[in-house]
């Protein structure tokens, strides 16, 4: 069962996580060590960089000791794209921090199908050269998915190319202005590779999840619920406003 934490408001949901995230960086910090945290995007983890954001300005939260890795990347978005996830980070959070821009790390979308393999490849080396990701933080889409892994994706996947659900691009249509302009690719990292992390936070907010949080969470351990793997890490929990738990037993 992996443990869950009912929140009133995402705030206050991303508010607890941000403070967790923050001693995590203080304490590596006065040690002289690094911190690896592993990044999500979309509309949930969105509270929760505009409080490590607050933290940067009003606490002085210095990120210069973090190694950021990102999950995921829509496939044919140039950086500067809108809806690219090198331009969410970099509007969200990145912009607003003082992270070195040589410790920022998100797959290309933009990379020759020839050279898709080795750039991948090279991407979880980097994270194991890192020495791994520290705390990793999820959404969860409504596919289950965690990244883009999509239904089908079982644990021993890592860092690929792969082909996005029709309840993932409609649900990201209207961002695109309609479905047609959505990518039908990703590259995301894969299941074992999130589950290497020594930390996993998954955030979700909201009754239109609280359906996939219930197999989440409740129901069997499956590749077509990505997600659900996560009842078999060491670590990991689930941070949820009232909403999205609403389902769970």
């Amino acid at each position: 069962m992996i443990p869950v934490k009912v929140f009133d408001t995402p705030q206050d949901a991303a508010k607890s996580l941000a403070a967790e995230v923050a001693e995590l960086i203080r304490s590596r910090a006065a040690e002289g060590k690094p911190v690896v945290l592993g990044l999500a995007t979309g509309a949930t983890p969105l509270p929760f960089y505009a409080e490590l954001v607050r933290m940067h300005r009003e606490e002085g939260l210095s990120f210069a000791n973090v190694t950021s890795f990102n999950l995921d990347e829509y496939s044919g978005l140039p950086r500067e794209h809108p809806e690219s996830y090198w331009y969410f980070m970099h509007h969200n959070l990145f912009d607003h921090i003082d992270i070195k821009p040589e410790n920022v790390n998100l797959p290309s979308g933009l990379v020759a199908p020839e050279d898709l393999d080795a750039h991948c490849a090279a991407y979880e080396q980097k994270i194991k050269d890192c020495g791994g990701i520290d705390l990793q933080i999820l959404g969860i889409g409504r596919t289950g998915h965690i990244g883009f892994n999509e239904p089908g994706s079982d644990d021993s996947t890592i860092t690929r190319k792969i082909q996005l659900d029709e309840l993932t691009r409609s649900d990201a249509a209207p961002a695109f202005g309609g479905i047609e302009n959505v990518p039908k690719t990703a590259i995301t990292m894969g299941v074992a590779t999130i589950m290497a992390a020594r930390r996993v936070v998954l955030m979700a907010w909201g009754a239109k999840k609280a359906p996939i949080v219930k197999k989440a969470v409740e129901g069997p351990v499956t590749s077509e619920v990505a997600a659900s793997y996560l009842q078999k890490h060491p670590n990991a929990c689930f941070l949820l406003d009232k909403e999205a738990a609403s389902e769970l037993q």
